[in-house]
């Protein structure tokens, strides 16, 4: 288009991922054709709704899902309206007018209003603690209702009914599946491929009831849900309900327009309404009578929606051939096509039950139409791509289970480099391989990261970065050298290392922040959100007595020394050493919380005692009030010790655990550590105090003490690992001091020891800590040197300083 003609004006209705693609599509194609306008009902950017369930079952942020940030917007200069909903389309005068009023004129309109839950209407329904799963707000609700609550039932075991189970799981909930249908996943899988899938997922405490009908949702005492009834009369507790049993297009907007629908926004093969100014794409259209749910799908309806938009107008959608992966970590699940068979197919099956493997192709005419994978799915895109170009599979059906390296001599299921160019290599983002082979050609990429940037393949679920490796490999012949994960940069702010960061900090004695980014070369003068905190610690830890603490470069809890709750108010938890304390300190605990009005008094995992709700203005008298050390519980610090009574009063004790953790926790009190810090000391093997799952657990044997490192509780739970047995108290000090301050020099900041000792080696602890004596002693005084004068910050706090962090905001 001539540079002198008038921008047309294109307004998106969702911002979603249908319809971002459709503009990420149109920007490609004609990036100055359109001034473009786009509103969303949420209050977030673009981000990948596929991917909740990583959120949910911890292995994601949600920062890590957002496919376009705020500045993306920006930069291509599209105005984006969010918190708004569309209420009304003027076809006439080709407005959109949304629920706050605003109204924005179209010259084309491109509605991408997605889907909206399906929630049956069952008695209770509508009580608290009944959730949909279909956005973050969602995913928030259930991390949170994790948290406080112990038994979830989710009603539906489809895919993202079992996807919301698994993650609940991981979130340490027990977690009943009920589902309708006679197996799971019915609409992707036949009975025995359920079978196989139901079993894996019941191994990770799973539990199902198919054939339930759900007949009541049951209130409690207060109000909240309590309970799921089923139609046979069993009750099963439930203090969260997640409705995963469908999603219906979210057509009401196009409607109201007078646009036709049925089942979905009608659409043609140009994604476009019987109003030729109004397209649709997404799960809200129906195309040939057929709505889509996936993402490929749509992504393919995007592409030539962005090519009409675009005004070339050769594209045609015919729609999609649909595979499905389940993305329940571990359980590896693919189905595609017409999976049960019919009149004139015909199965081949291969089905391993001790193994767990499952391989069904079904054929019509010598040709794939549909199949089913359970177990191992390493060539789910090979048998995919035969499925879709209609190939005929006559001269390899005798060994066609065997998958491509039995069919195709000389080649195996990896082979990705003799793959067509047309073939998809990720489905979450509609990636084919010819894409990626000419970005890694033409932009002269040569990372896993530039690939992901140039072409968003592997960006999303990962479950192709193998593939996407392999046609860096093959493209770029011996040029190519796989990431070293030891050369991750800090972050994008640096091309310098964690390690390099830490050794430049030691070796030029850099005290501040400004000083280290100059020293470094920092990209940003100001740094980031990442680095800031990171630089702040390595320079804490390096220089303890010496370098400038930056409270601003620290997060809001260890500012403020409490932890932030969702309502904005504050939790403070006084330090209990050992988890004992005395009735002077439990009258002053009751005394402070009456007198500040505090609502919630709870005792911790940690053995100490929570008082929840304190008011941000309040925290400095409260402190003083308490006249209690702080308990750290919001820094990345020693947290707690955790003991059992020990041989002082335990007729099984062997060791005297109660006082060793007293001592531990004064020796290490006030430690800043890469990440929070847990330790226990258990008086006997029965370890009723947890040692085995924390960072550092003592246990008391016969001939002394056991000293276990690298353990975790959280999501993920991990054993801790042995690392010597020792005789004394002055010993276990010694080697569990060095060991902590072996971490806290050399670990990564946000490292767990579990994450840390996983990537150097228990053996290199072992040589470290164990083996070199003088090594040890000198881990050890430099810990104690570190920790040696430290303020206690609530302390300082309540005798005024910083008292401008803690002034009420004037009205």
């Amino acid at each position: 288009m001539s540079d002198d003609a008038p921008r047309q004006r294109l307004v998106v209705v969702g911002n979603g991922m249908a319809g971002i693609r459709t503009v990420e599509e149109l920007l490609a194609l004609a990036p100055d054709q359109y001034a473009i306008t786009v509103f969303g009902a949420e209050p977030h950017p673009n981000y990948n709704r596929i991917l909740l369930s990583p959120v949910l079952a911890g292995e994601k942020t949600f920062a890590d899902i957002v496919i376009n940030d705020f500045d993306w917007y920006a930069r291509h200069g599209i105005r984006l309206l969010l918190n708004r909903t569309v209420v009304n389309v003027d076809r006439a005068r080709r407005l959109v007018v949304a629920d706050d009023g605003t109204a924005v004129p179209y010259d084309r309109l491109l509605i991408a209003t997605g889907s909206t839950p399906f929630i049956p209407p069952i008695p209770g329904h509508g009580l608290p603690g009944v959730l949909a799963y279909r956005a973050i707000e969602d995913t928030d609700a259930m991390i949170e209702a994790a948290r406080v609550h112990r038994h979830a039932v989710v009603i539906g075991g489809g895919l993202l009914g079992l996807e919301a189970a698994n993650g609940l799981k991981r979130r340490g909930m027990d977690v009943t599946v009920v589902h309708l249908a006679d197996w799971l996943m019915e609409r992707q899988l036949d009975d025995t491929a359920a079978a196989l899938l139901q079993q894996a997922l019941e191994s990770r405490g799973i539990a199902f009831r198919t054939h339930g009908e759900t007949r009541e949702l049951v209130a409690g005492e207060s109000g909240r849900v309590a309970a799921v009834r089923l139609a046979d009369g069993e009750t099963l507790p439930a203090e969260l309900v997640v409705m995963a049993v469908g999603i219906r297009p979210n057509t009401a907007l196009a409607e109201a327009a007078g646009l036709a629908c049925q089942r979905g926004i009608l659409v043609s093969d140009t994604m476009q309404t019987y109003d030729p100014r109004i397209y649709a794409v997404g799960e809200c259209v129906a195309h040939r009578g057929v709505t889509y749910g996936l993402v490929a799908p749509l992504y393919e309806q995007a592409r030539v929606c962005a090519n009409h938009l675009a005004a070339l107008g050769y594209g045609r959608y015919a729609g999609s051939v649909t595979s499905t992966k389940l993305k329940v970590t571990g359980v590896d699940v693919f189905s595609a096509g017409d999976y049960m068979g019919g009149d004139g197919t015909e199965a081949i099956v291969l089905h391993d039950a001790k193994g767990s493997v499952y391989r069904k192709l079904v054929l019509k005419d010598d040709r794939i139409v549909g199949g089913v994978l359970v177990g191992d799915t390493t060539d789910s895109g090979w048998y995919f791509q035969m499925l879709r170009e209609g190939r005929s599979v006559a001269e390899w059906r005798h060994r066609l289970l065997l998958g491509r390296a039995g069919c195709v001599p000389g080649e195996t299921g990896s082979d990705v480099a003799s793959l067509p160019d047309t073939t998809e290599i990720c489905g979450c983002n509609g990636v084919c391989k010819g894409k990626i082979v000419g970005a890694i050609t033409t932009q002269k990429l040569t990372t896993l990261d530039d690939v992901r940037k140039h072409t968003k393949a592997s960006s999303s679920c990962g479950s192709c970065t193998g593939q996407v490796e392999a046609l860096l490999a093959a493209t770029l012949g011996g040029s190519y050298k796989p990431a070293d994960a030891s050369r991750k940069p800090l972050c994008a702010c640096t091309g310098h290392t964690h390690e390099e960061v830490r050794a430049a900090i030691r070796e030029q004695k850099l005290l501040t922040i400004p000083e280290a980014m100059e020293f470094l070369g920092w990209n940003s003068p100001d740094g980031c959100a990442t680095c800031r905190p990171a630089l702040n610690y390595y320079l804490v830890c390096a220089w303890p007595h010496e370098a400038v603490d930056d409270a601003q470069s620290r997060f809001v809890n260890e500012r403020v020394h409490a932890n932030i709750q969702k309502d904005g108010t504050y939790s403070v938890v006084p330090r209990m050493y050992g988890g004992v304390t005395t009735p002077d300190q439990l009258r002053r605990i009751a005394d402070v919380a009456d007198k500040y009005r505090i609502p919630t008094v709870k005792v911790t995992g940690g053995q100490r005692i929570d008082l929840l709700g304190v008011r941000k203005e309040d925290l400095p008298r409260v402190w003083a009030d308490l006249d209690m050390p702080s308990g750290y519980a919001y820094a990345k610090a020693l947290r707690t010790v955790k003991t059992c009574v020990g041989s002082e009063w335990c007729r099984f004790g062997v060791q005297d655990s109660t006082n060793m953790g007293i001592d531990l926790e004064h020796a290490f009190d006030r430690m800043w550590t890469p990440h929070k810090v847990k330790m226990a000391v258990s008086g006997c093997p029965r370890n009723c105090a947890e040692s085995g799952i924390k960072d550092v657990g003592i246990i008391g044997v016969e001939s002394g003490w056991e000293i276990h490192v690298a353990g975790n509780g959280g999501i993920r739970t991990e054993v801790a690992q042995l690392l010597c047995k020792v005789k004394t108290r002055d010993e276990v000090l010694e080697y569990a001091g060095a060991f902590l301050q072996l971490y806290r020099e050399e670990a990564r900041y946000l490292d767990r020891t579990v994450h840390w000792v996983r990537r150097v080696g228990l053996d290199y602890v072992k040589q470290r800590v164990v083996d070199d004596a003088d090594g040890r002693r000198a881990l050890y005084a430099r810990l104690l040197d570190a920790v040696a004068g430290q303020p206690d910050p609530w302390a300082a706090r309540a005798e005024g300083a910083q008292a401008r962090e803690f002034a009420p905001i004037a009205p």
